[in-house]
């Protein structure tokens, strides 16, 4: 009998090693049915034509159910109740982004987007295809949910610090392909805990539109900013200091160095890169400003360009030294958002071209509020001790300044 078994299941391992499709969608749907039997005896409290007085309902026929899954869409035949309802507990619902992603199949096909195109999309699900009137209950109940979290009261502060990014995006518009901007907002929370604010589609990164998100997240309660990272997008400096009074802004790193790197000929700029990196890696505040003037003055002596820049750039890219030590690699560049950029982009080529913006806002809302769950339930990013007090920034400010005046 022990014989028997063991070529049973070794045949079950050399089928499903051969990629036999067929068969393994098949063995799913079998074992999927016995597990609904089972359960569906439990929530009625009798099997199927069995007569007991513990029974609490009847069945009531089944309804059919396309399931995707990764071997291809299995027929499920979901029992029905008299009284009551039955979900099976193996089914969950759709992820928020997967939703946002038939979403737009949906949008696509309605918009005029190629039939291929839309099979590309579908396929590229996993599913063998969904109906109208599915995705119509898709679309619905996703906008109120992205909806909702994008509008939610921002009451988790003070936010401490703040870093904003810009994505492009493809959009078809008025029969035209554009490129369309999609910014993001990041923040540290009091506990210390990373929450993603807000997002916002615009045409450009001009001043306007950075003034205008800003400008939405402070109505919602944004409060407590002390610092903002970003790269130099147009027109973001002078809306961070109209809408965030006080609040110094810290040029990522990372941006800087490539501008800065661009400047110097392609055979040094790996010595230049690694001698600006010593700035960043001195231990404290003081140090970190003599390297840079340091720095400033090797550079200028064969490549004046790139230090007249990395002079002038002191106040912007060294703000970070006005915050605790401990703090100082996730708030000197914009890198801690390159995992979510990733992710969002993941999700959006699939798309490829969105066919408005209301999609685009639909799709990478979705996945960033998967991200916010995912973080507010686990570690803290930052630690802020019972001590920690938001810096007087003016005599950072006045210090900078000085350094860049008798460079």
């Amino acid at each position: 009998m022990v014989k028997e078994s063991i070529d049973v299941l070794g045949l079950l391992r050399k089928r499903g090693v051969e990629g036999d499709v067929d068969f393994l969608r098949e063995a799913l749907a079998v074992l999927t049915q016995a597990i609904m039997d089972v359960e569906v005896t439990e929530q009625v409290g009798a099997g199927y034509g069995e007569r007991t007085p513990e029974r609490l309902t009847q069945r009531n026929g089944y309804r059919a159910r396309p399931w995707d899954t990764r071997v291809g869409t299995v027929g499920l035949r979901i029992p029905k109740l008299r009284e009551g309802s039955y979900f099976p507990s193996l089914l969950e619902p759709r992820r928020r982004s997967e939703r946002a992603l038939l979403a737009v199949v949906q949008q696509a096909y309605v918009e005029g987007v190629s039939t291929r195109r839309v099979d590309d999309l579908v396929k590229a699900l996993g599913c063998d295809g969904i109906s109208k009137s599915q995705v119509s209950r898709i679309c619905q109940e996703l906008d109120a949910v992205v909806e909702a979290f994008l509008d939610r009261p921002l009451d988790g502060g003070p936010y401490t610090y703040l870093w904003l990014d810009g994505l492009a995006q493809k959009v078809r518009e008025g029969g035209r392909i554009v490129n369309v901007c999609v910014v993001v907002a990041t923040a540290v929370n009091a506990e210390g805990r990373r929450e993603l604010l807000g997002i916002d589609v615009g045409t450009s990164e001009d001043g306007a539109f950075w003034l205008q998100f800003l400008r939405s997240l402070a109505a919602r309660g944004l409060a407590g900013v002390q610092l903002v990272t970003s790269d130099a997008h147009r027109g973001l400096k002078e809306a961070v200091a109209a809408v965030f009074a006080g609040a110094s802004w810290q040029r990522c790193r990372t941006h800087f160095m490539t501008n800065l790197l661009s400047r110097v000929p392609k055979r040094a700029q790996p010595p230049v890169a690694t001698m600006v990196r010593t700035i960043y890696q001195q231990p404290s505040p003081g140090e970190v400003q003599a390297q840079h003037r340091r720095v400033v003055e090797q550079l200028g002596e064969r490549f004046p360009e790139a230090a007249a820049l990395l002079a002038d750039a002191a106040p912007e890219i060294l703000a970070f030294t006005a915050f605790p030590i401990a703090h100082w690699k996730q708030i000197w560049s914009n890198n801690p958002q390159e995992r979510l950029n990733k992710e969002i982009r993941r999700r959006t080529d699939v798309v490829g071209i969105f066919p408005n913006r209301a999609a685009v806002r639909r799709l990478i809302g979705a996945v960033l509020s998967e991200q916010h769950d995912e973080w507010a339930s686990g570690r803290r990013y930052l630690s802020f001790s019972s001590e920690f007090e938001p810096p007087d920034l003016t005599e950072q400010k006045e210090v900078m300044l000085l350094a860049t005046a008798g460079r």
